[in-house]
């Protein structure tokens, strides 16, 4: 009989507060390296530009205007972030307290999002110190699938230096593995368009048919034809993407090929696993494990992750199952979102999962795939319980119903206590770029916004997809970054908080949430109430003390738990 899996993830992820970084709209640090149009697209685009970052979002840059849509030009826009970029901001995540980065794609592809990968095997020429000579070196290179063709070029040894700064500073980085699809100018699919069937690439990709003038139908991912899927046996890709995939792991763990890995990325989140076969997972975990024991596996996957946590494939996944009641549950609608329904939604997670990927699970409130966490809170009217509605509720070309502007208090307000519940609760919590300082926006593209930075001055928003917006001025929420900070360093602070086991606590109010994290000796209780009236709690015995304000409390006192707040009290007994 087979013997059961044994789970174990990473021992440092359970200490990690996530921040997850697209990197195309978070700093442009060199304009040397900017894209140029023929890096995107072989259409002509009369003036075209990169965007000013400081442009209000809906506005045209004066290249989109004879286009007269906002639809047939934002993807075509770029605003010339890069990894230059990242690194000269790893002492602001420092600061904030962020201790992992989880990077959007950053390989060679021409598209913003960079899930159309042109290759795997080399960082992309725009997001590193040297676009122009990059671009010359890789034109002169005779490359193929085998890594003894492949060069080194001045973004990948960037990559490798912004490695070894973040990991000096005590930051882990992972980045984004595609590994079901690429795009249309990856180097085995223009072989295989160029040379048909004498391609020896003939048999990377889901061919449906053969035509007799030598061109092919194929799949693409989910009908987009722009994004080709790899072929696949029973259980795992073919053998040749296999291999191909194994070799550009191999390349980001260990750069340099001496068997030490600690100059290589800290893992991987997959893109929608749930597309790629679990074969193929199981024996790339055991090659990348191989490589890094200490690597960590985190997965797309938007519903229940049973299938992917059994010890043999991923150590974790984002984590959206958590994310649906939390959101639910902190926004100010009309109709609360019943605490018990966020413990029953919780629980059943807590009880499919295995106990120790609890710990290491990315508890996100928003990402590069559904609308800014600020702006959810603002529409959200009733329970959203699925990825699908999630998803298509804030998609502003098919529902012009979603407020895309400014949101009001009540969103503020509820996102703190989602912030400071995030940081408290079994997990490890993850922030999208910009939640930090108060970006707001609708679901995909506009939640890809320029970041907000003290040195940009950035244009009052005046327009909507639609027209004409409430003017409203645009700069980081300093406050709300200083908030931020102080929920991770609260976090940091206690050891309950990132690794002790949780109990829920009865409080006999529906718009109450309460929990015990306990640790050896350390017990802190946590209440959050999201109802309009205080909410008297019931305090253990023993020395206590408000973590939030550093106040001392009294023996047998009740403490107050204020409208739309929170307490977080450790117990000390003696």
């Amino acid at each position: 009989m087979k013997s059961k899996p044994v789970f174990h993830a990473p021992d440092w992820a359970r200490d990690a507060v996530w921040y997850q970084i697209f990197p195309e709209r978070f700093r442009n640090g060199s304009r040397r390296n900017d894209p140029k149009l023929a890096d995107i697209t072989e259409r002509a685009v009369p003036g075209w530009r990169i965007v000013p970052w400081g442009l209000d979002w809906y506005a045209p840059d004066r290249w989109e205007q004879p286009f007269g849509d906002f639809w047939k030009t934002v993807f075509f826009r770029r605003y010339g972030g890069d990894l230059i970029g990242v690194q000269k901001k790893l002492g602001y995540l420092q600061d904030l307290g962020v201790n992992a980065i989880y990077l959007n794609p950053v390989f060679m592809a021409p598209s913003l999002h960079k899930y159309d990968a042109s290759c795997l095997h080399h960082i992309d020429p725009t997001f590193g110190p040297d676009r122009a000579g990059d671009m010359k070196k890789l034109a002169r290179a005779r490359e193929t699938e085998d890594p003894a063709s492949w060069v080194w070029t001045a973004a990948d040894r960037h990559f490798c230096e912004l490695l070894a700064d973040a990991h000096a500073r005590g930051i882990r980085v992972i980045i984004d593995g595609v590994f079901n699809h690429v795009g249309c100018r990856f180097f085995a699919f223009k072989d295989l368009l160029k040379n048909g069937r004498r391609s020896p690439y003939a048999k990377w990709f889901k061919i449906k048919r053969w035509n007799d003038d030598g061109t092919f139908e194929y799949d693409g991912w989910f009908g987009h034809k722009m994004l080709p899927e790899f072929a696949q046996t029973k259980d795992s890709l073919v053998p040749p993407v296999r291999n191909y995939i194994f070799d550009i792991t191999s390349r980001w763990m260990d750069p340099d090929g001496d068997g030490d890995p600690s100059d290589g990325i800290d893992g991987w989140r997959l893109d929608v696993a749930f597309c790629v076969p679990l074969g193929f997972w199981r024996a790339w975990r055991r090659h990348v494990k191989r490589i890094n024991p200490d690597a960590y596996l985190t997965a797309e996957i938007v519903g229940r992750a049973d299938d992917y946590l059994r010890g043999d494939t991923f150590d974790a996944v984002m984590n959206y199952m958590w994310m649906y009641p939390t959101v639910n549950f902190f926004a100010p609608h009309a109709e609360p979102y019943p605490a018990r329904t966020v413990r029953r939604r919780l629980d059943a997670l807590r009880r499919a999962y295995p106990a120790e990927a609890l710990p290491v699970l990315q508890n996100l409130l928003d990402s590069h795939d559904v609308a800014r966490v600020a702006s959810m809170l603002e529409n959200i009217r009733q329970p959203i319980e699925t990825f699908a509605e999630y998803f298509e509720c804030s998609r502003i070309k098919h529902r012009p119903e979603f407020k895309t502007t400014r949101p009001g208090l009540d969103a503020w307000r509820a996102l703190r206590q989602a912030i400071v519940f995030q940081m408290c609760f079994e997990g490890a919590p993850m922030l999208y770029y910009g939640t930090e300082v108060g970006m707001w926006g609708a679901n995909d593209p506009c939640d890809r916004q320029p970041m907000l930075w003290d040195d940009i001055l950035y244009d009052d928003e005046r327009h909507t997809v639609n027209g004409l917006a409430r003017r409203s001025p645009r700069a980081p929420d300093r406050e709300l970054f200083a908030f931020v900070k102080r929920a991770i360093a609260l976090r940091h602070a206690y050891p309950a908080l990132r690794r002790g086991a949780l109990r829920w606590l009865t409080t006999g109010n529906e718009r109450v949430l309460a929990f015990e994290r306990r640790l050896g000796e350390e017990r802190i209780y946590a209440w959050f109430n999201t109802g309009d009236a205080a909410y008297s709690a019931k305090l253990p015995r023993g020395a206590l003390r408000d973590l939030w304000t550093g106040s001392e409390i009294s023996p047998r006192a009740k403490a107050e738990v204020p409208a739309r707040g929170w307490r977080i009290v450790l117990a000390t007994f003696v």
